[in-house]
């Protein structure tokens, strides 16, 4: 399993986590100029229906089958941002004087001044992108649900958006991402996911109005604080607002700064915070975010919309975002048949939509169905982890999907592209790795439901948060994980034990586990297993030679 570094984990945790905000006050004594995007002429209506927008309305709610059933979905965490190939968050780090990705850009670029994030929209031109290709890869690897990323942080959409000219098929690639994605996947019987990052926009990509506090052009201020759609004229972008991509000055850094450090702070204390509140000096900006949004419900209508939120964004207009998906479900399709999910749900608020746990786990069983989204490297790609080989083992992402879906989640496994929309020979292999266990052991993942308990074994987490996986411990001959499908129970073992014997001791005879005799006990690629079923537990007979070198897994019959 992959690692971040210390300095990767302690900045993503602190612009991730949900903060205490600046108050209002405090926002609006650094707005330095007035807000440029126009006021959306349409007001809030959602489709009529049993949910209202309020919480206790969304705890109607129920988890449909085929989400609890799917088990498994690939993501395509996929903007320009994967254009510079440097990891994750590029657009807002190019702004950030003694960032590694400010040195990149200069370099590679120019001066954030002269040639800013929306310049690298322009250069996302997808030339070598096959998504038939990726698709099959996906389906072949196991998956039962396929993730298209709708927009990121950055404000750009990745589909023909009727409320946002700056998108996919206007700029860059010059094509409907988010479509044909959708059409694909279903044309394969995958079920469809959307994800929308889009609410921080309006303080995270405030780093692009900020300016050099140190060097030659030191108080220069960065293209988005200058450009406007006039100065379009002539050239690629003539027509566009700028000041719709970058969100207008919301959060704009004072004058006089003259150290990195000075900035860093006051990034730090304000831009970086991460926001769900409606912007003060930009309620604008939410109104037109609901209209993105609920667009691409209407246009696409996918099963699952995904919040890289802490529980829903922008209040009142989140809450009607997923009352009125909830609705339009009922309407389609006659019964309630989509997902919300969203991070850092209280505990009153449990079951309205369903919990995320980026790149984290559960300790134990959720009575609520769940899911993890995580990535095998980066969420963009970075040429540097497939340089130094750092990605995540097949073994690390099956045993991961073990120990999920033991405990009652799911996982959603985002596999990079880059900016020409092809995958490196790494994840090539990665995809072709997992294909080989993951559809072969189906029967034991797809449909399941937990036992008892979830597994043997010490704790490999400690709690259920956000970037949890850092922390786990590598897993044992102690541990064992078990599903449940009807009257049969699998158990799952991820090491091969040398003594060619195996205890299972949550499976004793008598046991309230399981109190029905076993029948029969198979090893899945490896046939009928001989068995004593005693009080101190189920002891397996195992063959001389492990069937995969994986994972393991026991189909119980009683």
């Amino acid at each position: 399993m992959i690692r971040m570094s210390p300095t990767r984990i302690t900045r993503r945790r602190l612009l991730k986590s949900a903060l205490a905000v600046a108050p209002a006050a405090a926002l609006a004594s650094h707005i330095t100029a007035p807000n440029l995007l126009a006021q959306p002429a349409s007001t809030v209506h959602i489709a009529p229906g049993p949910y209202k927008p309020t919480w206790e309305s969304l705890k109607n709610y129920q988890t449909p089958d085929w989400f609890r059933d799917a088990k498994f979905g690939i993501w395509n965490h996929w903007t320009a941002q994967c254009v510079p190939e440097q990891g994750d968050w590029y657009a807002r780090r190019m702004y950030l004087q003694g960032d590694k990705d400010y040195d990149h850009h200069v370099k590679t670029y120019g001066h954030p001044s002269k040639v800013g994030w929306m310049e690298i929209d322009n250069l996302w031109k997808a030339e070598n992108w096959h998504p038939e290709e990726l698709m099959n890869l996906y389906v072949a690897a196991g998956a039962k649900y396929f993730a298209a990323l709708a927009n990121h942080h950055d404000n750009f959409d990745n589909y023909n958006s009727r409320y946002h000219r700056w998108n996919s098929v206007n700029i860059g690639p010059k094509k409907d991402i988010v479509g044909i994605y959708t059409r694909l996947a279903r044309a394969r019987g995958l079920r469809v996911a959307v994800t929308n990052h889009s609410s921080h926009a309006w303080h995270w990509l405030q780093s692009a109005y900020a300016y050099d506090p140190e060097g030659p052009l030191a108080g220069v201020r960065y293209d988005a604080y200058t450009v406007t759609k006039a100065d379009g004229k002539g050239k690629w972008w003539e027509g566009y607002d700028p000041q719709e991509l970058y969100t207008g000055r919301n959060l704009v850094m004072p004058d006089g700064f003259k150290t990195v450090a000075e900035a860093n702070a006051w990034h730090k204390d304000n831009d970086a915070h991460w926001h769900e509140e409606i912007p003060a000096s930009n309620p604008q900006f939410a109104e037109r975010w609901f209209l993105r949004c609920q667009d691409l419900l209407d246009t696409y209508k996918p099963d699952l919309l995904y919040f890289d939120d802490t529980e829903l964004p922008f209040e009142q207009y989140g809450l009607s975002i997923a009352a009125h998906f909830y609705n339009s479900s009922i309407r389609d399709k006659g019964h309630l048949d989509v997902v919300v999910t969203g991070k850092g749900l209280q505990p009153d608020h449990v079951g309205a939509i369903t919990l995320d746990i980026e790149r984290g786990k559960a300790q134990g069983i959720l009575a609520q169905p769940w899911q993890t989204d995580t990535c095998i490297g980066d969420w963009h790609y970075n040429i540097a982890t497939f340089e130094n080989h750092r990605y995540k083992t097949p073994k690390s992402v099956i045993h991961s999907l073990i120990d999920i879906v033991s405990k009652n989640g799911n996982l959603m496994l985002n596999i990079p592209l880059k900016g020409d929309g092809t995958i490196d020979s790494d994840e090539r292999a990665f995809l072709g790795a997992i294909a080989t266990w993951i559809p072969k052991h189906g029967e034991a993942i797809y449909g399941t439901r937990p036992f008892a308990v979830f597994g043997e074994g010490p704790p490999d987490v400690t709690d259920n948060k956000n970037f949890n996986e850092s922390h786990q411990r590598a897993y044992t001959a102690e541990d064992i994980r078990f599903t449940q499908k009807g009257d049969t129970v699998y158990a799952f073992a991820f090491v091969w034990p040398g003594s060619g014997k195996l205890l299972i001791k949550s499976l004793a005879r008598g046991s309230a586990n399981l109190p029905k005799p076993i029948q029969r006990v198979e090893l899945i690629g490896g046939g009928p297993i001989t068995f004593a079923h005693e009080p101190s537990g189920l002891t397996l007979t195992l063959p001389d030679k492990a069937p995969n070198e994986y994972a393991y897994a026991f189909i119980i019959r009683t």
